[in-house]
């Protein structure tokens, strides 16, 4: 509480009584001025003061007088808390406090500091290195901080891990879903892997879902579980919700098991991580920070081998490929230049040193056409590539029944170089299709309407809104759809968000 709100007074029986009691001191004789002292010898006619000034000292509690305050002065008055409950304990943006008694808090609680323990301790360690970053992003989108913990429960903060349900990244993006956000998910390029593009689809996909249910666990639940689970949950619910905070219907839902096993758990592992990685030491833990993710960028041609970039830049192949992650297959994507990552210092000079480079170091790959009876194998083996390698690079050809290629048919053979930086991935097109007791799920596309999506599907926008919750007509990109009825064309659907 500011000073403005600790000066407030109230006046009993002449004496001023402060919200906290002191000893009562009588008030000082004013000084007699020197001149009159030495030269008046007039009688002095002041009163006596009386023997004593009845005090009636109350205490006053800081709360009545932060309101008292808060008139006054507005809630300015109020931003400092008072030095007497300053505390010097962690603080949470989101509130963990209410929930860590919550059985299923302490369950994941005691998990992380036991069997889980050295698992735990290395995302801490790992996503170190992302976490100004991510609090960054957050904070600027108005979102709390402290649900950069969400990472740690999705993915370990690794920018590689790969769902059975075929979510990818950090922030586990199923394709759809990724690029109803804006990022870029094709054959050559996947930006569920760069960790600062796919922060930034988390935080916007956040941010719409907290807008939608109008509580950070339910929107967390709804990332993890898909919104229109979550919504025809909070349906179901009804009245048993009154009296309780939108975050209590977290757990409402988790108890009337109206979410799947995985989403139940969501939201404690995120309280139960945020708890703990606030204090450590106190679970007797010790993390070792990272250096903070930091990176340079050049820009280069398209097709140009990592390799190169390295070779340019003099930094270590590895470094290359560690800060740019969305690159699949060892070289930028074919069609337009590319904004690459070097390490921080090392892109003074590049463009120079990069047009000093022999042409064969620059260049990704060469085109052959197939000689009669040849196969993918064939043809990798006299590259020393194998034929699965020699797919990356060729994702449109197709062989014969038999194996063989067509005669004269154009393969992209990449060198060397390109195949060593380059990553051993899924298709990111797949998607793993799910289903719900006979119903499809369906991921709004960028500019799909409710009422788009019904003609598609046979059905009618009441109809959606019924099977999915909705209590307007309104939807975004990535948003799962639960959706009935014989589809006109095939719809695309998946198993989580």
């Amino acid at each position: 509480m500011k000073a403005a709100a600790r000066a407030l007074v109230l006046v009993l029986g002449g004496a001023a009584c402060s919200g906290r009691a002191k000893p009562a001191r009588p008030p000082a004789p004013a000084p007699t001025p020197k001149s009159v002292a030495t030269t008046s010898r007039a009688r002095d006619t002041t009163p006596a003061l009386p023997a004593a000034i009845p005090q009636v000292v109350i205490e006053i509690p800081d709360s009545v007088l932060t309101r008292q305050a808060v008139a006054v002065f507005g809630d300015s008055a109020v931003t400092d808390p008072p030095d007497s409950v300053a505390s010097d304990g962690p603080t949470w943006d989101i509130d963990v406090r209410s929930y860590e008694t919550h059985r299923r808090v302490e369950y994941y609680v005691n998990a992380f500091r036991g069997s889980a323990r050295e698992r735990f301790v290395a995302s801490l360690e790992k996503g170190s290195r992302y976490e100004p970053m991510i609090r960054q992003k957050l904070s600027a989108a108005n979102l709390p901080e402290d649900m950069y913990y969400l990472a740690l429960v999705e993915s370990g903060f690794d920018q590689h891990a790969y769902s059975k349900a075929a979510a990818v990244g950090m922030w586990q993006f199923m394709s759809g879903t990724a690029r109803g956000t804006g990022l870029r998910v094709d054959w050559w390029v996947d930006e569920r892997r760069d960790p600062v593009r796919s922060t930034d689809a988390a935080v916007k996909f956040l941010g719409w879902l907290r807008e939608q249910f109008g509580s950070l666990y339910l929107a967390a639940a709804a990332y993890n579980g898909g919104p229109g689970r979550v919504s025809r949950g909070l349906s179901r619910l009804g009245d048993d919700l009154d009296g309780g905070t939108r975050d209590d219907a977290f757990f409402a839902l988790a108890d009337h098991d109206y979410l799947r096993g995985e989403t139940k758990n969501y939201v404690p592992q995120l309280i139960a991580a945020a708890l703990i990685a606030k204090e450590p030491a106190k679970y007797g833990m010790t993390i070792h920070t990272q250096p903070a993710f930091a990176y340079d960028s050049v820009s280069v041609p398209a097709s140009t081998p990592l390799s190169a970039i390295a070779k340019a830049s003099g930094s270590p192949l590895d470094s290359i490929r560690e800060l740019n992650p969305q690159v699949l297959r060892g070289v930028t994507p074919p069609g337009t230049r590319f904004r690459a990552r070097v390490p921080v210092g090392h892109a003074e000079g590049f463009d120079s040193a990069f047009a000093a480079l022999d042409p064969d170091v620059r260049t990704a790959y060469k085109h052959i056409e197939a000689k009669k009876g040849q196969t993918f194998a064939s043809v990798a083996a006299s590259s020393g590539l194998s034929a699965k390698q020699l797919k990356w690079y060729n994702p449109k050809v197709t062989a014969l029944k038999s194996g063989r290629l067509r005669t004269g048919q154009e393969l992209t053979v990449p060198t060397r170089a390109v195949v060593v930086a380059a990553l051993d991935v899924p298709d990111p097109s797949i998607e793993i299709y799910g289903s719900r007791g006979g119903a499809r799920t369906y991921v709004v596309k960028r500019g799909e309407t409710l009422s788009g999506i019904a003609r598609k599907t046979g059905t009618s926008v009441s109809a959606l809104m019924r099977m999915n919750g909705l209590k307007k007509a309104v939807i975004h990109p990535g948003q799962e759809l639960v959706v009935r009825g014989s589809s006109r064309r095939s719809s695309k659907a998946v198993a989580k968000r």
